[in-house]
């Protein structure tokens, strides 16, 4: 009995050492831990900085594909992104009607492939100072660096900042972003 109740003791601690590990490895985003054990839609639906991003995903059917083995490389808007946008601009995107054009934005923000903050960087430098990422949606974003940070451009010339790189996902990572990229 008394090995029994060492092995319960050395089991609970050793699961409290595995996750006090995952928890340190997560990035906090949206006031919620992002798991690299999970994959991009399971952390994304805890993030309340990424609400809208979470329902635009639903209504347009890419719940299974953003929860597919991927990889995947997500340049993910914030609420206040969306926010950016035209009056109106959102609630019609989320219209039944209009999903082949909330698909088209969304894929938008989606590489295929893992892209670190670091391996970007590199292809920047690689490239004179700018790297093209080939989208899901098929359109060209450019990567640039101001400083530090990296700077995604859309097509239109709209450029968003990444607010918060490397976001590890068993599926991929996400880079958090403050504006809604347009093809």
């Amino acid at each position: 009995m008394q090995k029994f109740a060492q092995f319960l003791v050395a089991s609970a601690f050793g699961l409290g050492l595995a996750t006090s590990a995952q928890a340190a490895m997560a990035k906090m985003v949206g006031g919620a831990a992002m798991y690299p054990s999970r994959n991009i839609v399971e952390n994304a639906v805890h993030s309340k900085d990424h609400t809208t991003l979470v329902a635009a995903v639903k209504a347009a059917g890419l719940v299974d594909t953003l929860e597919g083995p991927g990889p995947f490389t997500v340049f993910a808007p914030t609420n206040a992104a969306f926010k950016k946008l035209p009056p109106g601009t959102v609630d019609g995107l989320l219209k039944p009607d209009m999903k082949s054009q909330l698909t088209s934005v969304l894929t938008y923000h989606v590489v295929a492939g893992r892209h670190t903050a670091r391996e970007l960087a590199q292809e920047v430098k690689a490239g004179g100072g700018r790297a093209t990422l080939k989208t899901v949606e098929g359109e060209p974003l450019t990567v640039t660096k101001k400083g530090s940070t990296l700077m995604v451009t859309d097509s239109k010339g709209g450029t968003a900042r990444v607010t918060i790189a490397d976001v590890m996902q068993s599926n991929g990572v996400i880079h958090v972003v403050n504006k809604v990229l347009m093809p």
